[in-house]
This record gives C-alpha cells, structure tokens and sequence, in this order.
C-alpha cells in the first residue's frame, strides 16, 4: 500500500467511509493515483478527479455529509487548497462591476432546458421551505409566500427583487399580492425566459447589475443572489439597498451562509458552477448592515435545502437521457457531483440558509416574525 492510500484511508475511517466498500457512502476507486492528487490538490482535485471518473460512490450527499462531520477537510489544511483560495479572495474582486455578469454567462446561462428539467414549475432555484409542503411545488410556492407574507406586502406597492432569476418571485408577487416588481439579474437567458414568463404583468425585467439601480422602492428582496457579491462588496451592496429602500420598507435578505468567517472556500465550486461565488457569515452580514439597517428578524431553515437539492437532483437524473446529447457526460458528473455534494453540506449543517428581515429606522412597535 503506498503511503498516500494509507493517509486516505486512516482518513476517511474517521467518517467510517471505506474504500471499495459495499455501503452507500463508501468510494469506489478506479485509479490508485487519486490519493497523491487529493493529497496536493484538496478540494478542487476531489471534484475534479469524479469528473474524470476515477472514483465512484453510490451515494456523494452521504459521503460528503459524513467527510464533514468529522472534518476531514482540516486534516488536508496543508494542501494548496486553502492557501490558493486565500490568496485570491484578499487579491481580486471577483464581485467588481467588470466581473459581475460573468456568472450570469458561466452558471445561469447554462441552459433554460436544463433548468427547466431540474427546477420546480415556476424556476425558483433558491431553497424550498419544507415545513408543510410534500411536494417541490408546494415547497417553492410556501417559501415564495413565505417571503411576501414576511414582507406584509400590499396592493399597488412597488418591489425591487435583486437577483431576479427567472421572475418567479415577481410573477408570484404580482399575480398574488397585486404589487408591481422590478427584477435585475445579470444572465441573459434569465431575462428572455423572464419577459416571457411575465408577459402582461406589472414586472419590469432588467439585465442590470444591482449598483446601477438608482430609484426607490416600498420594499427589496433578494433570493439567493448575496452569495454572488464578495466580501468587498457587501457594504456597497446593502448601503445600495439601503438608498432604494424607502424610510418605512422592508429588506429581505435570503442567502446561503457559512459558520465560520475564513476567506478560503471551494475551489472545485468556484472552477467549475461559481464563479467568484463566496459565502457570508453571521459577523460579515453584520458589519456590513451596522449603521445602515436595523436587523428584524432571523430565521435559518438550511435543513430544507438538502430536500431541495435532492429533489433537484432527482429531477435531473430523471430528465439526462434528454439532455445528455447537448451537455454530455463529463457535465452529467460534474452537476451531479455539484447537487449532492452541496446536499451532504446543509444535512451536516455545515453551511446554513437564512432569511434576514432588515429595516432602515425599525418597524414601529416592534417586528412580528412569521413562520
């Protein structure tokens, strides 16, 4: 056995995964070179060395949730892994103006065919809330309620939705409350499907980036879209929702968050599904509000996002003999790999799902949260 192998191997039976086992969790290896990769290359080389198809397992969501849990990524801290992501996070703005659409072109601009296969009927490709729902549609529909009931929307009211997608929260808002929404993304496919699925609403639909909105609004939402901006842009980002918000609206923040406030991440995610893509924690949220807002209410359902993500990888296995002329099968482990392994992440509370209600002068009386 060479000395990698048994590092991996002592490694991984921590987490009681073992190598060419027979349980779910378990690796099948196909290439004895993965341990001296994994070894150099951390994280990125684990994603990358699946999609080479030199390891296996039947079930990554559980894999991964188990690696976590017992932490087997600091036992790899002295890869090139965390020094590189390190390195770039203090050296560049990968959220700047100039680099904002470019996730818009590498992620959400994939294809609409495959988010159309993956996703819930209305496109909402943010967490579903789980609490009563049975089904993804019913789960997307409460989240969306959810978060104009948390908002106390009201007719004729004006929303901006920071990170529109593909209008879901605006067509549901609009057709539900009665409001009129202004939604910005910065993917192109996300616009034409949007107009599209908008038509004849009071929606208006922009391919913007969130700093070139200069007007006001009763309220703002922003689903899934703070993990896009950087932590050298998260106080632009909330003092430009603090000047579009009027006195008295509310702001809904609703992001995926870490728990710990490093600037190193995954660099297998960041290559591959987002592109500058840095999640925030409890601290930076907070100092980039200090002075700006008054924080409402906090609620954290991450659990659900792991149903959600299985779901959606459900739907997409489902769907691939459709697809898979069109995206191949280097894409099919790559998003596969992308689902379930962010599916392990949230089932081992390694990262979080939080809805954030912010308010400029404090809701008189004091905020009642809703559930």
């Amino acid at each position: 056995m060479s000395k990698q192998k048994e590092i991996i191997q002592k490694l991984l039976a921590k987490a009681d995964v073992q190598i060419n086992g027979s349980r779910p969790w378990d690796i099948t290896v196909h290439d004895d070179e993965l341990y001296a990769r994994i070894i150099s290359g951390g994280n990125l080389a684990l994603g990358e060395s699946y999609m080479d198809g030199w390891w296996d397992c039947p079930a990554i969501d559980q894999f991964i949730s188990r690696a976590l849990k017992a932490k087997l990524s600091q036992e790899l801290s002295f890869s090139l892994d965390s020094l590189w992501s390190y390195i770039t996070a203090v050296s560049s703005n990968r959220g700047s103006i100039r680099r904002s659409f470019e996730i818009g072109e590498k992620h959400y601009d994939t294809g609409n065919d495959l988010f159309e296969k993956m996703l819930d009927k209305r496109l909402v490709y943010t967490c579903g809330y789980w609490a009563k729902a049975k089904t993804l549609d019913g789960a997307q529909k409460d989240k969306l309620d959810l978060v104009c009931r948390k908002l106390n929307l009201k007719k004729g009211q004006k929303v901006l939705d920071i990170g529109c997608g593909w209008g879901s929260f605006a067509k549901y808002a609009a057709e539900t409350y009665g409001v009129k929404v202004v939604g910005v993304t910065v993917s192109k496919e996300q616009v034409e499907l949007a107009k599209k699925l908008c038509e004849g609403l009071p929606i208006e639909i922009r391919l913007q980036d969130y700093r070139d909105v200069n007007e006001q609004f009763d309220h703002i939402v922003s689903l899934g879209m703070f993990e896009h901006v950087g932590i050298k842009n998260y106080r632009t980002y909330m003092e430009v929702a603090n000047k579009c918000l009027k006195d008295e609206g509310l702001f809904l923040l609703h992001t995926i968050g870490k728990n710990t406030s490093t600037l190193s991440g995954d660099r297998w995610m960041g290559k591959y599904i987002f592109p500058g893509g840095m999640l925030p924690t409890v601290e930076w949220i907070a100092k980039s509000v200090e002075g700006l807002f008054i924080m409402e209410d906090w609620h954290n359902f991450g659990p659900d996002y792991d149903k959600t993500l299985m779901t959606w990888f459900k739907n997409f296995d489902t769907a691939w003999p459709s697809l898979k002329d069109k995206y191949g099968k280097r894409f099919y482990r790559m998003w596969k790999y992308y689902l379930l392994i962010c599916a392990g992440s949230f089932r081992a509370r390694d990262i979080q799902l939080w809805q954030i209600v912010l308010s400029k002068k404090g809701v008189v009386g004091g905020y009642k949260s809703v559930r």
